[in-house]
């Protein structure tokens, strides 16, 4: 019987909520500050196909990986092997995982009445699972075997009891075990909450309802995104770029896309990318997929309530064997420098058809942060956190500041409060990075500058920072943006002894400082038509010298504040210098 749209529509909110309270529910219950502080998760509801159509706020691709891994399970083991209470693990980088083995997918399927209705998923940054490096992923890794334990859809839970020799194993091979059991029981928690919510629909409307409800979403879905697709124009667009190595050597990689919208088909082809590395920054087949569907959701529509059915115009063309699609053993500890890129490459190919929805280039990386030692009593910390950084202009507007990348979503920083009370650092310094670059007629967002400085007597430091060499790109005649950096200052030296965008385990003695910089965003426009008056604004704020001001904008301050004349004059010169040279 076919219900009315009002309750499908009703149901749909409520599904959505169950989604919502299970991500409130991860969060609260968490040991890891990398999940209830900064919130690196994802939580959502998947049909019995397999297929997302619920979720909540976190980490757009790892929700989008949720539906691969109810996949796995289900080719793994087959429906009808399933049974209430069942709960499986799945990490695999090449199954459902989709990104690195620090993110672990737990995955729970939902009955009413002995009929497998839906799964509840989540996916969430366990601080620590083992391997070579305290907080499991490193920047030297060269198999995946280094990087800690790899859960092919495990079953945790048989029944609702738990499996405990495999609880066992993990606790023997993760150097914070509490933690690590903390946070697995609190994602089975979550798991529960969103069991609670569709026991809910179905007691309230009944199972046909709910199934209704998820075909409808699903439909919808795609119509949307049909309808979305066909307002753009059919035509092919290309982007390429180059990464700042391959994680090991020195040597830059090439990537590139081709975008084509055919009708209703949208089409991704990555074919002419660099091979996959030596080093760990790999993604899989299963990750390039998720960013590809991210990008798509941001050009379409992403105000739209995201589901599978939105995603089916897509196509994705990408050889095996590549950075994007790396083969096992590959090492993908630092994924987010290659997925990153995969996303980057259809936004800056898009950027020509949809340039009112995007921004220029922005900082990119996650910079992924470990910083790593041993209390007095010889046992093992690490805190593990991304950073956020600069934003791009838009056609609109100035930059975000201090923002985390476009890959992490709804997720936040590491406040300096937790990094003081729960490890042996220090804060030295918090503050914009306002180094130039990104200067436009709307000037790219301002990086961050994070200092610690080690209070205990030693700690290592494992740091990833894409984009250290090849800044976030402009446009319009905007300047490019500053890059991402990682340096070292000896105790008592205010100079670094090392600028790098990538270090294992660099050790630091007490005193020492690791400073985090991250990038300033790319300009949009030409920067001789920047409102004086905004100049004398960051001029005010300290965002700029007045030298920048000159050179960058051809902005004259005095102590009245823009001097006009002298303005109008020197920006005439710069045009005229300009047009000589050119």
């Amino acid at each position: 019987m076919s219900r009315d749209p009002f309750t499908l529509e009703i149901i749909g909110d409520m599904l959505r909520a169950s989604a919502v309270e299970m991500f409130i529910t991860y969060g609260r219950s968490a040991q890891s500050p990398i999940i209830y502080e900064v919130l690196d998760m994802g939580c959502g509801l998947i049909s019995a196909e397999g297929e997302l159509i619920a979720e909540a706020e976190g980490v757009p691709g790892f929700v989008g990986c949720l539906g691969f891994a109810v996949r796995e399970v289900l080719e793994k083991f087959g429906a009808d092997a399933l049974q209430p209470g069942d709960i499986f693990a799945c990490n695999d980088p090449w199954g459902g995982g989709g990104t690195h083995l620090s993110d672990v997918v737990l995955v729970m399927p939902l009955f009413h009445e002995g009929n497998l209705l839906a799964f509840a998923a989540n996916k969430a940054h366990w601080t620590e699972v083992g391997g070579m490096a305290p907080g499991s992923w490193t920047t030297d890794s060269t198999e995946i075997y280094q990087e800690g334990l790899q859960l092919p859809a495990l079953r945790l839970y048989r029944a609702g009891q738990p499996q405990q020799d495999l609880l066992d194993i993990l606790e023997a091979n993760v150097r914070l075990p509490e933690m690590t059991l903390g946070d697995m029981y609190a994602g089975i928690a979550a798991l529960h909450a969103g069991a609670r919510g569709v026991a809910t629909v179905c007691a309230r409307y009944g199972a046909d309802a709910l199934l209704e409800a998820i075909a409808l979403l699903l439909q919808r879905g795609e119509s949307v995104a049909r309808e979305r697709l066909a307002a753009l124009p059919d035509g092919s667009w290309f982007a390429e770029a180059w990464l700042d190595d391959d994680g090991i050597g020195d040597e830059p990689q090439y990537v590139c896309v081709r975008v084509t919208i055919d009708g209703e088909r949208f089409i991704a082809d990555y074919s002419g990318c660099a091979p996959q590395a030596s080093g760990p920054i790999n993604t899989t087949h299963v990750g390039l997929m998720v960013v590809v569907r991210e990008m798509f959701k941001c050009v379409m529509d992403p105000h739209f309530p995201n589901n599978d059915g939105f995603f089916r115009p897509i196509e994705i063309i990408c050889p095996p064997g590549t950075l994007f699609t790396a083969q096992r053993p590959a090492p993908t500890s630092t994924y987010w420098e290659t997925g990153s890129y995969a996303a980057e490459l259809i936004w800056r190919a898009m950027y020509a058809v949809a340039p009112e929805r995007l921004s220029v280039g922005h900082h990119l990386s996650i910079c992924g942060t470990i910083v790593s030692g041993e209390d007095e009593d010889g046992r093992p910390w690490v805190l593990v956190e991304p950073q956020a950084g600069g934003w791009g202009a838009t056609q609109q507007r100035d930059g975000q500041n201090g923002l985390v990348p476009s890959g992490d979503g709804e997720t936040y920083i590491m406040p300096v409060e937790i990094c003081e009370t729960r490890y042996p650092l220090l804060v030295d310094r918090f503050a914009f990075n306002t180094e130039p670059g990104g200067a436009g007629r709307w000037r790219g967002g301002f990086g961050l500058i994070r200092d610690y400085q080690v209070t205990s007597s030693h700690a290592d430091l494992t740091a990833s920072f894409g984009r250290f060499r090849f800044p976030p790109w402009g446009a319009q005649g905007g300047a490019d943006g500053s890059n991402n950096a990682i340096e070292i200052i000896p105790a008592g030296q205010e100079k670094a002894v090392l600028r790098t965008g990538r270090c294992a385990r660099q050790r630091l003695q007490r005193g020492d400082v690791a400073r985090l910089i991250t990038a300033v965003g790319g300009g949009f426009g030409d920067p001789l038509q920047r409102d004086p008056q905004r100049v004398a604004e960051d001029l005010r704020e300290g965002y700029l010298s007045p030298e920048i001001a000159r050179q960058a904008y051809g902005v004259v301050l005095d102590s009245a504040g823009v001097d006009e004349a002298a303005t109008a004059s020197l920006r005439a010169d710069m045009s005229r210098e300009r047009e000589h040279g050119a």
